[in-house]
């Protein structure tokens, strides 16, 4: 699966604020993309800008190709961006089964958890509903 994410806040007034969270969850031969601009016009004085791409990747043939841009001209402005890519850590998957948690119920726990803090942001159930949907073939394909 291929999955492009390219965004852009354009701040355009004083006193601005953004707060961009993309979090991607790949396996298999998976590849993800994100480009994400935050742009601060001279006039957007004051401006609080947020950026971040995350990615858990849980199979070695996956593939992240991220870009966190800022191109700010205001000179009264706090804007952060970053992007992380990593795996799930062995001593948390050690823990769990320590637990009596089998490897894969401790990697599907893992990974839930992962996602979890962002969906419990979203208050709209349609949506809810439908991420739920999408990621239901890649926690199903974890029990394999």
């Amino acid at each position: 699966q291929h999955v492009d994410n390219h965004s852009t806040m354009d701040h355009r007034l004083p006193n601005c604020t953004s707060n961009q969270l993309y979090k991607g969850l790949l396996q298999g031969e998976s590849h993800s993309v994100f480009n994400g601009k935050i742009f601060v016009r001279q006039i957007a004085q004051k401006t609080n800008s947020y950026q971040l791409n995350k990615n858990l990747i849980l199979g070695v043939n996956c593939r992240v190709d991220t870009k966190p841009q800022l191109e700010i001209f205001a000179d009264d402005v706090k804007c952060t961006h970053g992007a992380t890519i990593g795996q799930l850590n062995e001593e948390e998957i050690f823990y769990l089964q320590t637990r009596c948690i089998s490897k894969n119920d401790a990697i599907k726990l893992l990974a839930h958890g992962f996602v979890q803090d962002t969906l419990e942001k979203i208050t709209n159930p349609a949506i809810i509903e439908k991420l739920n949907i999408l990621l239901e073939p890649t926690f199903a394909a974890l029990e394999k």
